[in-house]
């Protein structure tokens, strides 16, 4: 019988060796085969993903970047070789001379990965950095790491080494939510990447192994190691000098002080806007991906003046609580330029909740304005229509018109007084007796002029007069609208944009709609009326150390407060309120509403010089009577004058016959019969209809009646004075007077 072997354990290893390598081997293939199968279908648009929208200021500085991601695409010759040298020294030091997959590199971090116990280094090429960006998922497997080399080969064999390294500085994601070396330059330095030295590529490079970890903002100790460890390589692969890297290491980090370069979402109700806007105009794919520069008209100073503003508890009642939350009112400012209609700054809310949140400035439905609706609707079309000036009279007594009494917030009628006077201290009954005048059809042809357009003239009637709409206004609406007085009669519509250039160079260029709402002497004789709201008025509280016009408003039960107002130089609107329209007691125009416009108003024009307003050509001066608008009678008292101005050939030329002389008897105060032994002659207003005792008329009122307390002993006749010979047949003449000013300067409800 042969003998038998004896098993060889060595041979048996052997065998098994071999068995595992052919396993392995075809485990290996097929996870290859599986790869490729499952690899995702990659083209150009992967590889360049797009660049943000980038918005700038008034003065052409950065705000923001809007788009999925903070990137702003450059080209490689735009790049400092500074910049790309640090990122191939310490990512990819043989990156122009591997074919993608850099196998000595893999070695090297293999082996240094097991003498660290732990991964301390990658193998990964430039390429294959990009191809994992841009194509496959942030899991780590076997699966996607043969992807990855297989797309790195096919990227290599597409394009050139410098479209490679260009792509993925362009797409490297630096942290603080910057996405490629010039997004990360604006950040991190305030500037562009074309103007990096070389300790600032340096800190860029060293940020791409954890952006957070190393960012100069939270922690500067490691940013500046790892910058020095960059600054080392760039030495060790003579990419730059032992000179250039002693004077780098010994550079301290200086970082951008602008703290908006940490916030990706400044001035967010102003770029939730302009975003809209562009939007509308461009679309989603262009504004987001689209790369476009977008030059607007926002001035930083008045936007964070208001933002501020709005944030302080201070300039608000105080909160209420109601069975489930704690409330407070809501806040909205818009601030335009007078005579270009470019928005300066928009805020739609005491805070910003989430990317294009609703905002209070400009989003339908609005409100009503109330009172400072006034200018607009009634004051503005009496004086271009009718030929009214300040001096205008109208009559403030108690009137029903039809099945609407209107009442004024004070609850006191002050008789004849002038439009002046009425809309200085925000009369209701005179307000709805010129609206009534004018006409509504007029009226609301004179606003849309100003931008409003949204009427129900059925449901609102003789209501508009004080503000009261079915759809209400918006602050931005109202600023420009005010601004049109500003600007001697010319309406600017709003606009934020001024020029829109694309990555190719072309671009849009956007200019001012300027059409002419009323005449120029309109819009000074309401804006000289508006002056003496804010001097003395219910808006004093908004005064400034400079001219000031505007008016305040408080809708129905003080749901909403307001005050518009402007100088030469800028016009803006406050609103308060609650969302869900509810009262706020005590809170008027006058009293919140007013001091909020003017801190952001006096903050934003700090600096600037004081102007006056421009006097158009056509305004003159003259003196009339104030209880009838004309020239003065042979019986008009002194206290019954007032000079004013009116627009050229709108002056009267009739005189006074209102004013009649009646003698009194001093010691009843009634008529005086031929009975009584003393009689004053005094100036009272003719009227045709009786005066309600409450009507406050004091110096001019008609006694009502004839003194009784002289009848026993006739006078003789030479005691009665000439021409008189007893009371007059048909009873007494009633009239009623303009108030005693008030003189305070606190401001007031209206």
């Amino acid at each position: 019988m042969p003998k038998r072997k004896k098993l060889s354990l060595w041979r048996l290893f052997l065998v098994l060796i071999i068995l595992l390598a052919v396993l392995g081997f075809f485990s290996f293939l097929g996870l290859v085969v599986v790869s490729l199968h499952q690899m995702p279908a990659w083209s150009m648009e992967d590889l360049d993903p797009g660049s943000a929208t980038v918005l700038y200021d008034r003065d052409g500085r950065l705000i923001t970047r809007i788009g999925a991601e903070n990137r702003e695409s450059v080209p490689l010759k735009s790049i400092p070789p500074v910049v790309r040298d640090a990122f191939i020294a310490i990512e990819d030091v043989r990156f122009y001379e591997h074919p993608g997959v850099d196998l000595r590199a893999i070695a090297r971090a293999a082996w240094n990965n097991l003498r660290g116990g732990r991964v301390v280094e990658g193998g990964s090429t430039i390429t294959q950095q990009l191809v994992k960006n841009s194509f496959l998922k942030p899991e780590r497997t076997w699966q996607r790491k043969i992807q990855e080399v297989v797309l790195a080969l096919m990227v290599e064999r597409r394009f050139t080494k410098d479209e490679i390294l260009e792509m993925y500085l362009n797409r490297i994601y630096l942290g603080e939510g910057a996405y490629g070396v010039q997004a990360a330059a604006q950040v991190y330095f305030g500037k562009n990447v074309s103007d990096l030295n070389l300790p600032e590529a340096a800190l860029l490079a060293g940020l791409t192994k954890a952006p957070s970890l190393y960012s100069p903002f939270r922690n500067p100790e490691a940013a500046l190691e790892r910058r020095n460890l960059v600054l080392d390589n760039m030495l060790k692969y003579n990419l730059i000098t032992p000179a250039q890297h002693k004077a780098a290491r010994a550079t301290p980090v200086r970082l951008n002080p602008d703290p908006r370069a940490r916030n990706r979402y400044p001035y967010p109700y102003f770029v939730d806007y302009v975003t809209e806007e562009l939007i509308a105009r461009y679309g989603e794919t262009a504004v987001f991906k689209g790369g476009l520069k977008v030059y607007t008209t926002l001035d930083p100073k008045l936007q964070q003046a208001a933002e501020e503003v709005l944030a302080d508890a201070r300039y608000f009642p105080k909160s209420e609580r109601d069975a489930n939350n704690l409330l407070q009112p809501q806040a909205a400012v818009a601030a335009v330029e007078p005579n270009t209609g470019y928005i300066r700054a928009l805020v739609g809310g005491r805070e910003h909740t989430h990317k294009r949140s609703f905002n209070r400035a400009t989003m339908p439905p609005g409100r009503p304005p109330g009172s400072a609706f006034k200018p607009i609707i009634d004051y503005g079309p009496a004086i271009e229509f009718l030929g009214k000036a300040p001096a205008s009279v109208v009559d403030d007594i108690p009137t029903t018109f039809g099945n609407y009494t209107p009442r004024n917030y004070d609850g006191r009628y002050r008789g004849l007084i002038t439009y002046r006077e009425a809309l200085t201290h925000s009369v209701n009954v005179a307000a709805v007796k010129v609206l009534q005048e004018v006409g509504l059809p007029q009226a609301i042809q004179f606003a849309g002029r100003l931008g409003f357009t949204a009427f129900d003239p059925a449901r609102d009637g003789l209501s508009l007069a004080l503000g009261g709409m079915t759809y209400g206004v918006t602050p931005l609406q109202m600023a420009a609208a005010y601004a049109a007085f500003a600007s001697n009669g010319i309406y600017a519509a709003p606009m934020a944009v001024t020029k829109v250039e694309r990555p190719d160079g072309t671009y849009d260029e956007f200019r001012p709609t300027r059409t002419r709402a009323m005449k120029p002497t309109t819009a000074y004789l309401i804006t000289s009326m508006l002056q003496s709201v804010v001097e003395r008025g219910t808006g004093t509280r908004a005064a400034l150390d400079r001219p000031v016009a505007g008016k305040t408003g408080t809708s129905d039960e003080g749901r909403d407060a307001w005050f518009v107002g402007y100088t030469p130089d800028l016009a803006a609107a406050v609103w308060l309120g609650y969302d869900q329209p509810r009262p706020m007691p005590l809170v008027y125009g006058g009293s919140y509403a007013a001091p909020i416009w003017k801190a952001i108003v006096s903050r934003a024009l700090s600096g600037t010089p004081s102007r006056s307003f421009s006097v158009p050509e056509g305004i003159v001066s003259a003196t009339v009577d104030s209880k009838s608008g004309l020239l003065p009678g042979p019986y008009t008292p002194p206290e019954h004058t007032v000079t004013d101005l009116f627009a050229e050939g709108t002056v009267p030329t009739k005189a006074d016959d209102t004013h009649v002389l009646v003698e009194i008897d001093p010691t009843t105060g009634l008529l005086a019969t031929p009975y009584c032994p003393e009689r004053v002659v005094r100036a009272v207003v003719k009227l045709p209809y009786s005066v309600p005792s409450f009507v406050e008329d004091y110096e001019i009122r008609m006694p009502q009646g004839f003194c009784t307390a002289h009848r026993e002993a006739p006078l003789p006749s030479s005691a009665i004075p000439p021409g008189t010979s007893g009371p007059p047949q048909g009873g007494p003449e009633r009239g009623h007077t303009l108030p005693r000013q008030n003189g305070s300067d606190r401001a007031g409800p209206d």
